[in-house]
């Protein structure tokens, strides 16, 4: 049997709406639950703190007069409502002014204590659990962050795929030969490319949680840019090698560093929708930037110099530009902004710090500038709990990387023009962004991470199975098969919110999206090694290894389904044989943290 949710679960678990006709259990008859409201027979809370809820339509809450309540009865407006016209209608607040407080476990009289925040907390003068807002005032600010924070976000990842994706279009504009490279020299240059990447990673990780993300991606940003401007003058193999290793480095943990810089602004349950965004402004660059790159590569014998050097300069100088905004612009957290980010600074500040802390306390466990000690890196490395989800880091991408970067090659191999095949292999970008979509709002709707996943197998295997079993195709056939294979929904941003829900404090959520992310480089290392030059141009034992990697990830994301529940199902029968006493003793007296506590639940 499930144990009561409400107040009873720790860090790390939002607290989830009752719907029509639920009963909702709370240990607190002192103060949220024990306020009675019978709204036209709709909703009554009982002398035994329940909440009974009748009726098929979602009701409001009002707060009684004089008295400021935490309510539970609505969810906050989520960014699919936008795409789902009836979900915004099931979700309607019919009055923006009633308390939108999420119901958390600070309003528990003997639990709050044992989740008070350190007074180091870089947020604790905003810290009040007493503090209540409305939904107005919560919509409005959640929009503010949306245009300043998420935004600033995707224009810094919009950078990172700029200098990503121009490797792909000097290829097409015959870098490898002019430089007298193969094409394993290429696939060499991105494994060295993702070892150093995946080296930098938890170094990267561990200077940007002493330092604070705001600072170290735009010394990221500016490092790498640099480093973009000097391919301008690479002349051969060495020097080719050496930039591919070094820009690894300075890339190393750039998106954890924004994952750990936006779930300090967003709640967990509102970062699967935006990391969709972000990702879907990832796809728009790769198909804009094709064009744009075309454009560029038209200055070759400008200065006796070939059109991918211009590129290079060109988009280094860029992402020059985009560092030295970032060093000013970006906040260090929602209590350290400046005056002008708000538009009611005091009070705003207070709501984006509290509707932090109701839906997460373990984000309040360390200051945004504490490092890590060795013992925490090390517990958190070995935390066997997060280990599923790093085999899917491992495997998932595999298939899609491995056409997608050998995909402009093959389209000059069968005959394709610079141009065609720049446009061609940028198609799968704009296709992309409808199915990951579709995933992402079905993660919502459905509130499933696991078997949406397999979705991405359901998609890519037909076409591995095509490209391993037909003929080899003509030029056309090639491209209408790897680019519905490489439109398949890209759920690389369910999986980043998903580990760092289920990370439990700020501390460990630092680490486990770096190692999670090394684990997605490995994943690009299997992709440059899987097609050789001597399988060419069918490939035949790499879509065989593509078919394998695929069926395995596909199976095992099952047993993940099923390991995070049988965690869940251990916990609720331990907590709930548990006495009062028992329950107070454990929260007093436990060493656990995170996700080690037993009121912490696995999301699946």
């Amino acid at each position: 049997m499930v144990a009561p949710i409400v107040a009873e679960i720790g860090p790390g678990v939002p607290v989830l709406p009752p719907h029509p006709g639920a009963v909702v259990p709370t240990s607190d008859s002192s103060s949220i639950a024990s306020e009675k409201q019978d709204e036209s027979g709709r909703k009554t809370i009982n002398s035994d703190g329940e909440l009974t809820l009748s009726g098929s339509e979602t009701p409001s809450f009002s707060p009684p007069s004089g008295k400021n309540l935490a309510v539970e009865g609505l969810e906050p407006p989520r960014l699919v409502d936008l795409f789902l016209p009836q979900n915004k209608k099931r979700n309607q607040i019919k009055d923006l002014d009633t308390i939108a407080t999420q119901r958390s476990v600070l309003d528990d009289p003997v639990k709050a204590q044992h989740f008070q925040p350190p007074t180091t907390w870089e947020n604790y003068r905003n810290f009040d659990s007493e503090f209540r807002w409305t939904w107005r005032e919560e919509k409005d600010l959640v929009r503010l962050l949306d245009r300043k924070v998420l935004a600033f976000a995707c224009l810094a990842f919009v950078s990172l795929n700029l200098d990503r994706n121009n490797l792909l279009a000097a290829n097409s504009d015959g870098m490898l030969p002019d430089l007298g490279l193969t094409q394993d020299d290429y696939g060499l240059a991105n494994t060295l490319f993702k070892v150093c990447f995946l080296i930098a990673e938890l170094p990267g990780q561990l200077i940007s949680k002493r330092i604070g993300p705001d600072r170290f991606v735009p010394l990221q940003m500016g490092a790498w840019a640099i480093l973009t401007i000097f391919q301008f003058f690479i002349s051969g193999r060495t020097s080719y090698l050496l930039c591919r290793c070094l820009l690894g480095f300075c890339q190393g943990s750039f998106i954890p560093d924004l994952m750990l810089f936006l779930s300090l602004f967003y709640k967990n349950a509102e970062l699967y929708m935006r990391l969709a965004i972000f990702w879907f402004g990832m796809q728009a660059t790769s198909f804009v930037s094709s064009y744009f790159t075309y454009g560029l590569m038209q200055m070759g014998g400008v200065a006796g110099k070939e059109g991918w050097r211009w590129l290079f300069f060109w988009e280094g100088l860029l992402t020059l530009g985009m560092a030295v905004l970032a060093w000013f612009k970006m906040p260090p957290g929602p209590s350290q902004v400046k005056r002008g980010f708000y538009t009611d600074h005091d009070r705003q500040s207070k709501i984006a710090v509290m509707r932090i802390i109701r839906d997460d306390p373990g984000k309040a466990t360390m200051h945004n500038r504490q490092g890590l000690s060795f013992k925490q890196f090390f517990e958190t490395v070995l935390d066997y709990k997060m280990f599923p989800l790093y085999f899917h880091g491992l495997l998932f991408e595999v298939p899609q990387d491995t056409v997608q970067q050998y995909l402009t090659i093959s389209l000059k191999q069968l005959g394709f023009s610079t141009l065609l095949s720049q446009t061609l292999s940028s198609v799968h970008y704009a296709c992309t962004i409808f199915t990951s979509l579709a995933v992402n709002i079905l993660v919502e709707l459905t509130r499933t991470r696991a078997l949406n996943c397999v979705l991405l197998g359901i998609w890519v295997l037909p076409c591995l199975i095509a490209l391993k079993l037909l003929p080899f195709p003509n030029p056309w056939g090639f491209f209408a098969v790897a680019t519905v294979l490489t439109s398949g929904p890209y759920i690389h941003p369910i999986q980043v919110a998903w580990v760092s829900e289920i990370s439990g404090d700020v501390g460990k959520r630092a680490l486990t999206a770096s190692v999670y992310n090394m684990f997605v480089q490995g994943s690009s290392i299997i992709g440059s090694n899987t097609y050789r030059a001597s399988d060419a141009p069918e490939y035949s034992k790499g879509n065989t290894v593509l078919i394998v990697l695929t069926t395995v990830n596909m199976l095992f994301y099952f047993f993940t389904r099923w390991f995070y529940r049988r965690i869940n199902i251990k916990r609720d029968e331990r907590w709930s044989s548990m006495s009062e006493e028992e329950k107070e003793h454990y929260l007093a007296t436990t060493t656990d943290k995170g996700n080690d506590l037993l009121t912490f639940r696995f999301v699946f």
